[in-house]
């Protein structure tokens, strides 16, 4: 067995999705705290080949793996249904195999959309799942493959993702209060907002740990996405109106979970820091996208 010093920088991490908002973070934490790192994206390889993932990975040959490549086009997705499989549920399992051969950890960043999401409960990590859509099936079959495969592993369900590099809620709000007097944003759809760079924090905790298990992974406090629209008005000072809408007056090709609320008491139970309140992390966000 190999032996993963936990104390400081004699490991490497390999990190998936490297130019998404996560995966850019993490990469950029890692570096911060001189642990060696390599980002990836489909340029090093293609998830769903898995003799190409095997190969790349294996002449790396990292003590764990960031998992933060994915398939998140939750719209889209219904229409390309086998390609979100491919990446999702296959690319996933590819990775997990490799992981396996040689004895790597495995951070898998999981969603919200596993759950059915009626109610107004807070979904324990340990709670049944019933995905709505194909993004959320093919993201629990991701975590269902994780789980068979290995026993060294983190899973980690997060929501409503904002981070500098990609698009965004965040990005699209300030982007159309340009050229707009008001914006109808749903109202009864309930979650967390989650900031990367907080969420990249974490995680780079998490995977010198032993602490395997699920875990859910957001911001602290919720909100409703007008709610979320009408702090990112507040405080980017513009006039903006935001109208709160039900879901059903905004149509989409993918059923949205209405509630995301997720329990993050297990992060504490395991000795793992909550992540800072969503309107704290907005304003942080804010000022990163502001000066960058």
């Amino acid at each position: 067995m190999k032996s993963f010093n936990n104390s400081k920088k004699d490991y490497k991490i390999l990190v998936t999705g490297c130019k998404g908002q996560l995966g850019y973070d993490v990469v950029k934490e890692l570096t911060k705290r001189k642990i060696k790192c390599i980002g990836v994206d489909k340029e090093e390889f293609d998830i769903t080949d898995s003799t190409q993932t095997e190969k790349f990975i294996c002449e790396y040959m990292p003590d764990a793996i960031i998992h933060c490549s994915a398939y998140t086009a939750v719209d889209r997705a219904e229409d390309e249904e086998e390609l979100c499989t491919a990446v999702n549920r296959d690319g996933t399992k590819n990775i997990a195999k490799v992981c396996k051969k040689i004895d790597a950890k495995m951070i898998y960043i999981s969603t919200d959309y596993v759950f059915h999401g009626d109610g107004e409960k807070f979904y324990s990590p340990d709670d049944p799942t019933a995905p709505v859509s194909v993004y959320g099936r093919t993201k629990l079959e991701g975590e269902k493959a994780v789980q068979s495969i290995l026993e060294k592993y983190f899973i980690v369900r997060i929501s409503w993702v904002f981070g500098k590099n990609g698009n965004n809620f965040v990005k699209t709000m300030l982007r159309l209060s340009k050229d707009r007097d008001e914006i109808n944003v749903v109202c009864d759809q309930i979650g967390s907002p989650t900031y990367t760079a907080d969420l990249a924090v974490l995680l780079c905790d998490m995977v010198i740990s032993d602490k395997y298990g699920i875990y859910h992974a957001t911001n602290e406090g919720v909100c409703s996405w007008a709610e979320f629209a009408q702090e990112i008005m507040r405080l980017s000072d513009s006039n903006t109106k935001i109208n709160p809408i039900p879901t059903e007056q905004y149509p989409t090709k993918a059923k949205r979970p209405l509630n995301s609320r997720m329990s993050k008491d297990k992060l504490e139970e395991n000795g793992f820091k909550r992540l800072p309140h969503w309107k704290d992390a907005l304003a942080a966000y804010l000022e990163e996208i502001r000066y960058s």
